[in-house]
């Protein structure tokens, strides 16, 4: 079987743990995942089966969208309620406060990315190193955060929507939205609600994954995580000497595509791959999805 299984991942699971049970379930260990999730985090985690793990590594930056709760007065070590909390203080902040604070974050922002990841710096992951009460020096990094909303708050606890850029962590947004306010904050819980342009309403949970039968589970086709690119149509002869690996005249081609944009593939009816075309306007594959 080829394709993409959304799933609901389920708090208290890696995503690691998600893929090995997708790999007992569909008995092959060409299974991969798109976007980690951390174990205490829910939502949309795509899986990729089969074939389709080759587009993991090319899977667009479509941006992504989060659930996430928090609580005022707090601060912690790993910027959540998972972590060495510090002692509680009082919180006298209103909602239209708070709101006039949000809006500062709206935008393109610089974020330090968290001690407590798993990117790394001198080939170590800063999670690791936080764990031996180490600390080094993080750069901050822009992002973009295009939509932030309160959905409730009740003087302490509350719940935010966000849309952002990859490479954004919402707890720190959480901590860096404390320290705005003067009272520290610490996330309570987070849902990717959208990621890889899928969202939470397309997914199905792990007991569904470990329980329906195979032909009751839907399988996504690996051309709808392009589905934004745009389209280039080979003839019949095209579509062999591009399956032969050759490097094919992009002016020859229908559409006359641009240099250096990436394009998906189609050749006799059926989705072919990913390809871009050069500086010497040849029509060049970059991954090719076709059953080899």
């Amino acid at each position: 079987m080829n394709g993409i299984i959304l799933i609901d991942k389920p708090q208290n699971f890696t995503s690691f743990d998600v893929v090995a049970v997708a790999r007992r379930k569909f008995g092959t260990k060409k299974v991969g995942h798109g976007g980690t999730l951390d174990p205490m985090a829910t939502g949309v985690l795509p899986v990729f089966v089969g074939c389709a793990t080759k587009a993991v590594d090319l899977l667009p930056d479509s941006g992504k969208s989060y659930r996430a709760g928090f609580r005022l007065g707090l601060t912690s070590d790993t910027l959540d309620i998972w972590g060495e909390l510090s002692e509680e203080k009082p919180v006298d902040i209103g909602k239209e406060a708070l709101e006039a604070v949000l809006e500062r974050f709206c935008g393109e922002i610089e974020q330090t990315p968290p001690m407590y990841s798993a990117l790394k710096v001198g080939g170590k992951k800063l999670c690791d190193l936080a764990r031996q009460g180490i600390e080094v020096e993080r750069k901050a990094r822009k992002i973009t955060i295009s939509r932030l909303d309160l959905l409730s708050f009740d003087g302490k606890n509350g719940v935010i929507e966000v849309d952002c850029s990859t490479g954004t962590y919402i707890r720190t947004l959480v901590d860096d939205i404390g320290k705005a306010l003067g009272t520290g904050a610490v996330m309570t819980s987070l849902c990717r609600t959208r990621a890889c342009g899928f969202s939470i309403s397309e997914c199905v949970s792990i007991e569904e994954l470990r329980e329906r039968p195979l032909d009751e589970l839907k399988l996504l086709s690996v051309e709808s995580v392009f589905r934004d690119y745009p389209v280039t149509t080979l003839d019949e002869v095209q579509t062999r000497m591009y399956l032969n690996g050759v490097r094919l005249d992009a002016d020859r081609l229908a559409e006359k595509p641009p240099v250096d944009e990436l394009l998906r593939v189609y050749g006799n009816g059926e989705f072919l791959g990913i390809a871009k075309v050069n500086g010497e306007r040849e029509l060049v594959s970059v991954k090719r999805f076709i059953n080899e």
